[in-house]
């Protein structure tokens, strides 16, 4: 019954996406093509959210979160109790981001990879792309520049991806000493999400458009792809079942992508294999991170036909497959969790229309949710 249901699910999913292709192809963040309502240019001061609380004196305290402003050129601080309270101009609508452990952030903007100093809240460097055909820096998320990005375990290296428009993305890497890029390797189309493996000897792109995930090899910077599509391809680009943001499971190195809050892929980044396991949300879902003890957290967005399908929300899922489904208050993107794993923090950005300038707080516990007002459409995040 559950797979007879989830495949008349995919039909109507492909007809509606095809009946208002129109309307899709204009603001939805998972069909393909034109950009969304791009947000107004920011002067580079902090945000109203960014002022309502004081910065503290000195060095930023541990365990301060940071989130890009997709709807800005800032990145923003924000103290998890009291609120945001700091921000730092990076460049034209920052996307991903992530911290180094000496404190440095690396920020996948429009015009570049900017590098943050967070105990001093400064940028130190812009390292402009190599990738050609980017056009003009620009809002909105079809824009070109930098989408996912992540480190290498030893910190030598960020791998950025870039969005070409209206093509095949590329991941380039980046040397942390030098501040140079280092080699680009072609990759799909509009990587979403960048992971390495924990090794580091392998770099996975999330391609959104292309319902693959592009394994590259870091030294010699060949890559090979996996198609990851539990639901098929049909719909290309107007389709809204394809791949989003991946996790790296610890114990054993496999990809884990979450789809509709229906069916987790589990993806063998050697064989290429995938096997499909149940979720339970039903909801359209994004971001993900996994722990050190394997329990991976997945953003649901909302409906793709609220007829059917259940309204945005945070899934908690151990290494053993059980699912606590935590409600939020509308749309959200990402997510980052505490070190003691009790916490969670979402972004409301979001990709598409709908989203909100704050983030949502977490007790993973409880499942109780509050909400901090912080930055200007904040999609990446990451605690430092």
């Amino acid at each position: 019954m559950r797979r007879a249901a989830a495949l008349r699910r995919v039909r109507s999913a492909v007809r509606a996406s095809a009946a208002f292709a129109a309307v899709a192809l204009v603001v939805a963040g998972c069909s393909g093509g034109a950009a969304d309502d791009a947000a107004a240019p920011h002067d580079g001061s902090p945000s109203a959210a960014a002022r309502k609380v004081p910065a503290p004196s000195g060095r930023t305290p541990e365990g301060t979160v940071l989130v890009a402003d997709f709807g800005a050129d800032t990145v923003t601080f924000v103290d998890p109790a009291r609120g945001a309270f700091d921000s730092v101009r990076v460049g034209t609508a920052p996307y991903g981001l992530a911290v180094g452990g000496d404190g440095r952030a690396w920020v996948a903007t429009a015009e570049g990879v900017a590098v943050v100093d967070t105990a001093e809240r400064k940028r130190i460097a812009r390292i402009p792309y190599q990738t050609r055909g980017l056009g003009a820096p620009a809002y909105g998320e079809y824009r070109g520049g930098g989408m996912g990005i992540a480190l290498a375990p030893d910190g030598r290296h960020a791998y950025v991806g870039v969005n070409r428009p209206g093509g095949n993305g590329t991941v380039e890497a980046i040397d942390t000493r030098s501040l140079k890029v280092t080699g680009v390797a072609e990759v799909g189309r509009r990587p979403f999400d960048v992971d390495v493996a924990r090794d580091g000897r392998e770099v996975y792109a999330t391609d959104h458009d292309s319902f693959d995930v592009t394994v590259v090899t870091p030294d010699s910077l060949r890559t090979r792809r996996i198609e990851v599509a539990p639901y098929g391809t049909e719909g290309g680009l107007g389709s809204w079942l394809k791949p989003h943001y991946t996790a790296v499971r610890p114990s054993d190195g496999k990809l884990l992508l979450p789809f509709e809050g229906e069916r987790l892929a589990v993806v063998d980044p050697e064989t290429g294999r995938t096997r499909i396991e149940r979720m339970t949300a039903d909801t359209h879902q994004h971001g993900v991170t996994i722990t050190g003890d394997g329990t991976l957290f997945a953003v649901g967005t909302g409906p793709i036909d609220p007829s059917r399908d259940k309204g945005p929300s945070l899934t908690v899922r151990t290494p053993q497959g059980r699912e606590k489904v935590i409600p939020l208050d509308g749309p959200h993107e990402d997510v980052a969790v505490s070190a003691d794993g009790r916490t969670a923090f979402v972004t409301g950005g979001f990709t598409r229309d709908g989203y909100w300038n704050g983030i949502s707080v977490v007790d993973v516990d409880s499942g109780t949710v509050r909400r901090l007002a912080a930055g200007d459409r904040p999609l990446g995040i990451a605690i430092l």
